[in-house]
């Protein structure tokens, strides 16, 4: 096992297309992905998965279907399974998530955003 550091801010440095999680690291069946995002995406459930969202930089809307909540940088929120959310980035976000590596991440939609297969960086 190789133990290594990992800095965030080059890992973002390497990728500059939104909605596209990678991988930046694992630990007892979870991926750490990091992500940008900007626009909207879709509103979507994790039936089995629970999921971390931490604005890295930032600012994040995550609509739910009776509120909004507003993300700051070294902010996070924790979606559990089976509630309907939707990610919203005005402009751009940097966002480490922490979630089961199943998670798929349109969970119970397919779209032209779903990535089955996930980039290690």
């Amino acid at each position: 096992m190789i133990l290594e550091k990992v800095n965030l801010q080059e890992k973002f440095a390497l990728f500059t297309d939104y909605w596209h999680p990678r991988v930046a690291g694992e630990l007892n069946g979870q991926h750490v992905k990091l992500a940008k995002l900007k626009g909207e995406f879709i509103w979507h459930q994790h039936e089995l998965e629970d999921e971390l969202f931490f604005v890295v930089a930032g600012e994040l809307k995550i609509e739910l279907r009776d509120k909004t909540v507003l993300l700051q940088p070294g902010e996070f929120i924790i979606i559990p399974r089976g509630i309907e959310h939707r990610p919203i980035a005005q402009n751009e976000v940097q966002i480490l998530l922490f979630e089961p590596a199943s998670t798929l991440n349109t969970g119970d939609q397919r779209s032209a955003l779903t990535r089955d297969i996930l980039e290690n960086i």
